[in-house]
């Protein structure tokens, strides 16, 4: 498709920048706006020449900045010699065309740009679709852009009229493209709601990691996964959900996804597209909000995490701030915080060094506890074996060997490994105390 491609590849690799952040007043931003404005613009690999701030007490409707800024943006344009000029603020398609007409070059906004670093970023089948659908409806109300010409066809005998116009074209491709995008993405859709219910059926706790781009979360989840999730010091490093079956000491088997960051003003079109991947968060038992502890503006990033928390449905879901990279502390040692009713509600780790990651393993186990089952059984001689297997997924509250040799235990499980054990040769069902604790899922 010939006008997606030519709008894909307006954002490519080393263009001269000019970055135009723009404060507003009541608007609520992270302090350091600027900082990571910028630090998006490296992320999508332009050079980025010059920082400009810019203070509105109200957007204009021609330029969204005044006439008298876009003249003196014409000249540092031409004087520096610049290809592409990136808005910190969101514009409209006739903003952005009036603007593109005063300064000679092109321009876009931070959600074109986000877009840009997902489109470099996705990785899966899945991530390449969800962004393209997010480009293409982003795209959709910018179409009359560079087309000045009124027809494409013209009418001959018995055909009259002007034909279709190139805009017409143009957007009918367009709502082709997103309907084909929208059924093979649905068909995935399905595919990931028979998985996301078999482990629902199977009642598998399900684990998500949630927090602000570059918090650490995909080191968390090889830390825990002993995965090989791509991990990076970059905004937007992992965008494809992936979910992995884990071991945890004292909670058994569970499921943990590794979800795509959040940042403040995250573009809509980006959370409706990418519905299914943020829909592992809403349906997990337990949530982990990862926060860079070094970062000295994390409470309002936390703040603006919970907001995108709150609007994909999640809000309800008991959460456990994970306080990241601690190791950038002077003298920080790993720790647990609880409320006044004793619950964990914050730890204190460090996922690159591996600090503190048992006292996150207690904290999960206490969230979890409403899942598991206490039971006793008794495992033949033969059987024995299986004792060290659930030393390491579960928790044994008392053993003993009884007067025919065969050990019996009582035991913390989860249901689903119950089921598990309860299926292995030599092992018998004394008695069973369900979980009266619901799953969220």
């Amino acid at each position: 498709m010939e006008l997606f491609d030519r709008q894909k590849a307006a954002v490519g690799q080393g263009e001269r920048t000019l970055l135009v952040y723009v404060e507003l007043p009541n608007n609520r931003h992270v302090h350091n706006g600027m900082d990571e404005f910028e630090e998006l613009a490296r992320s999508s690999g332009l050079f980025v020449v010059k920082n400009l701030k810019v203070t509105r007490n109200f957007a204009n409707a021609k330029y969204f900045i005044g006439s008298g800024k876009v003249d003196e943006l014409s000249d540092l344009v031409k004087e520096l010699e610049l290809d592409l000029v990136i808005f910190s603020t969101e514009l409209s398609p006739s903003q952005e065309r009036n603007l593109e007409k005063s300064l000679e070059c092109q321009v876009m906004d931070r959600t074109g740009l986000i877009l840009d670093i997902f489109s470099l970023r996705a990785r899966s089948f899945e991530g390449k679709l969800q962004v393209e659908l997010a480009q293409l409806r982003h795209l959709s109300t910018r179409l009359v852009r560079g087309w000045t010409h009124l027809e494409r066809q013209k009418g001959g005998i018995g055909l009259r009229g002007p034909g279709e116009t190139q805009l017409e074209t143009d957007k009918r491709l367009i709502a082709v493209r997103i309907k084909n995008i929208t059924k093979r993405l649905d068909k995935v859709h399905k595919q990931r709601d028979l998985g996301r219910k078999s482990r629902v059926k199977s009642e598998l706790p399900m684990i998500a990691l949630a927090g602000y781009t570059n918090a650490g979360k995909s080191t968390l989840f090889n830390t825990i996964t002993q995965a090989e999730v791509f991990a990076d010091d970059q905004l937007f490093a992992t965008l494809d959900s992936t979910i992995r079956r884990v071991i945890l000491p004292a909670s058994g088997e569970a499921v943990i996804a590794d979800t795509v960051g959040f940042i403040q003003d995250l573009p809509h079109d980006l959370v409706a597209a990418f519905k299914s991947t943020l829909e592992e968060t809403r349906q997990s038992n337990v949530l982990l909000h990862v926060v860079d502890a070094s970062d000295e503006y994390n409470p309002e990033k936390i703040d603006q995490v919970e907001d995108i928390i709150f609007e994909i449905g999640a809000g309800k879901i008991p959460t456990i701030l994970v306080m990241n990279k601690i190791d950038c502390l002077p003298d920080f040692a790993p720790r647990m915080d609880r409320d006044q009713d004793g619950r964990i509600y914050r730890v204190w780790i460090s996922a690159q060094k591996g600090l503190g990651i048992d006292l996150l393993y207690q904290a999960l186990a206490e969230q979890l506890s409403g899942m598991m089952t206490r039971a006793k059984i008794q495992l033949d001689v033969q059987s024995a074996y299986i004792r060290s297997e659930i030393h390491n997924i579960g928790y044994i509250h008392n053993e003993k060997v009884d007067d025919f040799g065969a050990w019996v235990l009582e035991i913390n499980v989860t249901n689903h490994y119950l089921s598990k054990l309860l299926n292995k040769q030599g092992v018998k069902l004394l008695w069973e105390q369900k979980p009266q604790q619901k799953s969220l899922i």
